[in-house]
């Protein structure tokens, strides 16, 4: 999903989660408003706080990509159906100098 997309999205009605699986200090240093902590280790020892519902729309989002592939995978494996990354990561978002929370 693009930065413009889930920065609209997040706005609706009915926005998707999104799921920030980087460490807890990355996470502190500023995220997408209302992001979820969810680094990908807890998402492996099932200790994150993820919505139950397997249909809940899931935007998984890292600094750069390769944690959120993995949690991506994680998600789908632990049986849900919407999970999509966010195009371009923390990095992009804050480039197009979208809002965050601290």
């Amino acid at each position: 999903m693009q930065s413009r997309e889930l920065l609209k999205r997040i706005k609706s009605k009915q926005p998707p989660v999104v799921v920030d699986v980087r460490s807890g200090m990355e996470f502190r240093s500023g995220h997408i408003p209302g992001a979820l902590h969810a680094p990908t280790w807890k998402i492996l020892l099932r200790l994150a706080r993820i919505p139950a519902d397997k249909n809940t729309e899931l935007v998984v989002t890292c600094e750069h990509g390769p944690r959120a592939q993995m949690a991506k995978g994680l998600l789908g494996t632990l049986g849900y159906r919407k999970v999509e990354l966010l195009d371009g990561h923390m990095s992009a978002w804050r480039q197009a100098g979208h809002p965050q929370e601290k």
